[in-house]
This record gives structure tokens, sequence and C-alpha cells, in this order.
């Protein structure tokens, strides 16, 4: 096993989809940020969009995202009018300068929408941006997947679906909220290759209530006899002063730092055994998928869907607390859908946090997605260069990582602590209050 040490692994730290983290944003931006920074685009630039669609059929209670139940049709139909319009305020301003590489549709639960509404979406996004071939992804709930879903991702050309599986043991699901038949999900991965999708995702999760090695390994079996191209395997994050719903979880039954670090390690050598590439920390993929192509080519990157093989370097985000990323700034939406409606009423882009990005918080920036995505960064032009070797001398003597030049490369016993090792580089952890979730 990886050797543990859990005085390195005690502070929690982001999980660095983006630097600056969420939790420096503020309310110093707003809608003639965002026209700036689509002005600013260059002809010909490509870019990648990101649809969130807020709501699912059942709310689980260990999620974090940004959604409410479908139960109610009018205040879905509202979501969407906008969402269209949001469409069209953006293609306006780009005035077809530049191009569309990816689109990605993440909730929530996208396929909480009709397939319909869905098939109109994709349509409008073909008519106001140039993206005829444009890789199309989506995040699907199995419990409401369905033939007529199928079949419209098929007309739309979706070749990338991640399914929230999180467990296949019936008494975890239960303790989570989130009660999904096995064959509910092995249907939805027969529905997504009959309709032409070629790179299937699954999300799974260790330190559950009540979880242990053992049924945490049943899981991954049963995820891979069902041969997903990637699989995702998080943490759970036990944060109920930050998600109220999750004091439904049986806080007591959760497995402790080292149940955690031993089930972190436990899917890494099952998987990595049955032929999948490890991306990062926890993510892992096929030898043939793109993701796992970009990591050994030295192309990987990290953005708010995560490790990811896009090369666009501007991600647009569409709806409700989404997140546009731009080199110098990042910004997002109203987190209420009911705000970010009403700014788009008025013709307005609904920014209503973000920041803007110093030359240092792009330095910095890049340097921690190297060593989340490469396992190693040159930190030649970070700031506060001693400080930094100092706070990283303690894994430096524990073996983890070495020092050439300026280039620091971790060892490969550190991928359990390439987020903490990151974190020693990012210069706004000593200034917020804002409590992570833990390292492994």
């Amino acid at each position: 096993m990886w050797p543990y040490h859990p005085d390195l692994l005690a502070r929690p730290v982001p999980r660095y989809t983006s630097y600056p983290t969420a939790a420096e944003f503020t309310g110093a931006v707003g809608h003639e940020d965002m026209v700036d920074a689509l002005y600013d685009l260059r002809e010909g630039t490509t870019v990648s969009l990101y649809l969130h669609i807020p709501y699912c059929r059942e709310i689980c209670w260990y999620c974090g995202c940004n959604t409410a139940v479908a139960n109610r049709p009018a205040r879905l139909d509202a979501y969407l009018t906008q969402l269209h319009t949001e469409i069209t305020l953006v293609a306006a301003q780009l005035a077809g300068r530049v191009k569309v590489g990816r689109i990605a549709f993440g909730g929530g639960s996208p396929n909480a929408i009709g397939a319909d509404a869905f098939t109109a979406l994709v349509r409008h996004l073909r008519d106001v941006f140039t993206c005829d071939d444009a890789i199309l992804s989506v995040e699907l709930d199995p419990r409401g997947f369905t033939e007529v879903w199928a079949e419209a991702m098929g007309v739309a050309g979706v070749s990338r679906a991640s399914l929230g599986v999180q467990t296949f043991d019936p008494a975890l699901q239960h303790a989570i909220g989130r009660v999904q038949p096995a064959e509910d999900i092995a249907r939805a991965v027969t529905l997504l290759r009959g309709a032409g999708v070629d790179s299937i995702n699954f999300d799974l999760m260790y330190g559950l209530p009540g979880q242990d090695a053992a049924t945490l390994a049943v899981s991954i079996d049963a995820a891979l006899a069902l041969r997903p191209e990637r699989l995702a395997v998080f943490g759970y994050a036990h944060v109920p002063h930050m998600i109220p719903r999750q004091r439904r979880i049986d806080a007591s039954a959760l497995p402790d730092a080292r149940m955690r670090f031993e089930q972190a390690w436990l899917a890494h050598e099952r998987l990595t055994a049955a032929g999948y590439q490890a991306i990062g920390f926890d993510h892992f993929a096929l030898p043939e998928d793109a993701l796992a192509k970009a990591a050994a080519a030295g192309t990987l990157h990290r953005n708010f869907q995560g490790f990811t093989e896009d090369q666009a370097e501007v991600l647009i985000g569409l709806g409700a607390s989404a997140i546009s990323q731009f080199p110098d700034r990042l910004l997002q939406n109203e987190k209420n859908s009911g705000a970010w409606r009403g700014a788009l009423s008025l013709g307005s882009f609904a920014v209503s946090r973000g920041l803007h990005r110093s030359g240092q918080d792009q330095i910095h920036g890049r340097a921690i997605e190297d060593i989340l995505c490469r396992g190693a960064a040159d930190i030649a032009g970070v700031a506060e260069r001693d400080d930094i070797a100092e706070r990283l001398q303690p894994f430096e003597t524990r073996g983890l990582l070495h020092w050439q030049g300026s280039r620091l490369v971790l060892e490969q016993d550190a991928l359990p602590y390439a987020r903490v090792i990151a974190a020693t580089l990012d210069c706004h952890r000593g200034q917020s209050g804002v409590q992570f979730s833990s390292a492994v």
C-alpha cells in the first residue's frame, strides 16, 4: 500500500478544479465582465460550453450539487426558456468568431428534463454556434434513463456519458439516499451502447457510512463487469455544516481516516490490475480512451469538470450557478434559479460572483495543474518560493518528492498526497476560512 502519513493529510484541501478556487470568489464582478471576456476572444478561438441543469428526479443525501427536485413542470419550463435566452445572448456577443469544440451537459441530472427539451437545446446550440463536430457529453441518472432519452442522445451525436453510480451495495444506497438497482445501471449502459456512446464513465464513492473494503471491492467488481471506459472514485466529503441534507447520513458510521486511505488504495490497486490507467489520484481510464491517451502524452488538463483531455482555455458556463473560465477571470452565474432568470429577462448576463486572475494567479494555477496532471511542476516563476519550499519540506523528508533545480517532482508513492502538495502553492489558503474535504 502507499505509505500512510496521517499528519500530512490532516489539513482539508480543495480539489483544485480551478485556481484560485471558488472559495475566493467575490461579488465584485458582473455583466460587464462577461461582455468584455467574450468580446476579447480572438477570431477562430476554440471554446467549450457547459450547460447546467440544476434538477434531479430525487435529491440524494450526500450530494453537494446545486440542484432541486424536478417536480414542478412550470418551474422546469421557465428554467429551460431562460437557458435558451442565455444561449442566444452568448452567441450574439460572440458573433460567430469562435468554434465550439465540446459541449457538456451536467447537473443535477440533465435527464431530469424531457428528451425533447434536450433535443431542442442541442438544436439551438447547433443553430447559433459553429459546433457541427463538437464532442457532446451528458451526465445521467440511471434511474430515469429511458429508451426515448437514449434515442435522443443518438440523434444528437452524444459520444460520452457519465453515470452517477456511487455504489452497487443496496444497504449503502439506503444509507446515502440513492437507491438504484444494479439492473437500472446495466440497462442504462446497454441503451447508451446502442445509441453510439463510446465512452462511458461511472462515478463511484468510497468512505461511505458503513462501507468497508469488502463492500467497496464488490462495487468495483460490479462496475468492472460492465466495463466502462472511465471511472472516477471519489472520497465522500461529509460537510453537513455546508450541505444540510447530509445531516440525514449517520456520521457515526463513517470510516475513519485510515480506513478511507485503505479504500482509496484498494480502488487504485483493483482498477489498475484490471487494465485501467490511473489518471491523477481518483480517475481511471482504459488505455484506448482519450483521457488515458492525454495523460500518456502529457496533455491532460483540469477544469470544473475534473480531469479532461479538453485543450480549450475557455469554458463558457450556461445556466444557474455555472462557472465560466477564461485565462484572466473566473465568472459564476447566480446560484439561485430565480435570480438567474431575472437577470436574463433584463437582457443581462447573470454573473454574480468570481474574480480576475492576476499574472501570479495564472502562474500558480499552471503549477498546481501540472502537479495534479503530470506529477511535476517548475516553480521558478511562482511567488513565495522560499515559503513554498519550507512547506514542502515534510513531504521531501518522507521521500514523497524531490527537486530537479526549480522543478518539483512527485515520487510514485506521492499520488494520494498530490492535492496536499499542490495546496502548498496556494497563496490564498491562509486567507480563507472556508472548510474543505479530506484529501483522501
